[in-house]
């Protein structure tokens, strides 16, 4: 292995290449690759079986807040019309809904 190699394995991880990488990526994309469904699926998995209830529900929040988000951009939300379409308000209800079960699970919920 020469030292050169490593030197251009390292520039990758420059600031401005991963900044790049980040506003080239679509969530689209993101949500529907197998490795990031994987690693959210056994990050899940692990955090449950370890009890790590912060964990879980910071996953399931995320992943929640990544598909509502999704579902919404592909359906299209325009408010030209005057009143709401109906992908607003589901985002609207779905985004609610995230917020007070991860408040209920973090919160109020005593196992």
């Amino acid at each position: 292995m020469d030292f050169s190699s490593v030197v251009e394995f390292i520039k990758r991880f420059e600031t401005t290449e991963i900044m790049a990488y980040i506003k080239a990526m679509d969530l689209k994309t993101i949500m529907e690759h197998p490795y990031f469904l994987a690693g959210v699926g056994v990050t899940a998995i692990i955090a449950y079986l370890m009890k790590w209830r912060l964990l879980l529900v910071v996953v399931m929040t995320i992943t929640g807040f990544v598909y509502l988000l999704g579902y919404t951009l592909s359906r299209g939300v325009s408010l030209e019309g005057g009143m709401p379409t109906d992908a607003l308000v589901v985002l609207v209800g779905g985004g609610s809904f995230i917020v007070f079960l991860a408040i209920y699970l973090l919160f109020i919920r005593n196992d």
